[in-house]
């Protein structure tokens, strides 16, 4: 009987050593990923055709006696496309999904974004729609390109956007006070307005900062409630703010100080 029990304990703790092995495996396949996203656009090429094309289509601009009249040399050359939105570019004809790419410079904090027709799809597939615990960041399946609405809302899993919760600290958002967002079309620096803790509220609850639902302001005073709210909620003051109007981009992520806890970044377009 005692020859049973133990050859039954080792088939068991062989068992969990094998369930043990593939999770390790897996997860660390995840974490290998994710660094490999972050190196994306470091790796694409792309081609002189691409530059000469838009030189040629500068030159044609700038030959225009409309658009000379309407704009100056200096605004002309800001309205073509730079290398970083040309990567972009040829990034999205592996997915159409990708809408763009997130970086805080010093940070890991260096990814596609992708929008979706839901907000789930992502929490377990990566930018190439493979399966993946990281899943990918993520926008606001609510925002609106054509007119903007009115903030840029990104999730992400914390194996991915870890860096955030950093931002509890003023110390770290001295060091990285911006978030730069590129898509085909644009490449901007936005600069960070608020940092703050959070969590998922119930429905029951009453005058809480749902910051999670606030993608496009119905009016002035909408848009005014959230930045005020997120300034108060901030652990510190950054010594910036935002004004109807101005782009928004809240990045946002899992916090394990409480209960389904968040932790999120609230940062506004800075106009060039």
């Amino acid at each position: 009987m005692k020859k049973v029990l133990k050859n039954v304990f080792y088939i068991v703790l062989e068992i969990c050593m094998i369930f043990s092995i593939i999770y390790i495996f897996k997860y660390c396949y995840d974490m290998y990923s994710a660094r490999k996203q972050s190196n994306l656009l470091n790796e694409i090429s792309i081609d002189n055709t691409s530059f000469e094309n838009i030189t040629n289509n500068d030159n044609n601009v700038l030959n225009n006696e409309n658009i000379q009249n309407s704009k100056n040399e200096e605004d002309v050359v800001e309205d073509l496309k730079n290398e970083r939105m040309l990567k972009v570019e040829k990034l999205q004809e592996e997915n159409s999904e990708i809408v763009g790419w997130v970086e805080i410079e010093g940070t890991n904090i260096n990814y596609p974004v992708l929008q979706a027709s839901d907000n789930s799809y992502y929490l377990t597939h990566n930018y190439q729609k493979k399966y993946s615990k990281s899943g990918a960041i993520f926008l606001d399946k609510d925002y609106v390109w054509n007119p903007p609405s009115s903030n840029l809302l990104m999730y992400g899993h914390d194996r991915l956007f870890k860096d955030i919760i950093k931002y509890k600290d003023e110390s770290f958002y001295t060091k990285h006070p911006n978030i730069r967002f590129t898509t085909n079309e644009d490449d901007s620096n936005y600069e960070i307005i608020a940092a703050f803790y959070s969590r998922v509220y119930y429905t029951n609850e009453k005058n809480v900062f749902r910051y999670y639902y606030f993608v496009n302001a119905k009016n002035e005073k909408e848009y005014n409630d959230f930045v005020s709210n997120a300034k108060k909620a901030s652990r510190y003051d950054t010594g910036k703010t935002a004004k109807y109007g101005d782009q928004l981009i809240t990045l946002s992520t899992c916090s394990y100080h409480t209960k389904d806890g968040r932790f999120a970044v609230v940062a506004k377009k800075v106009l060039k």
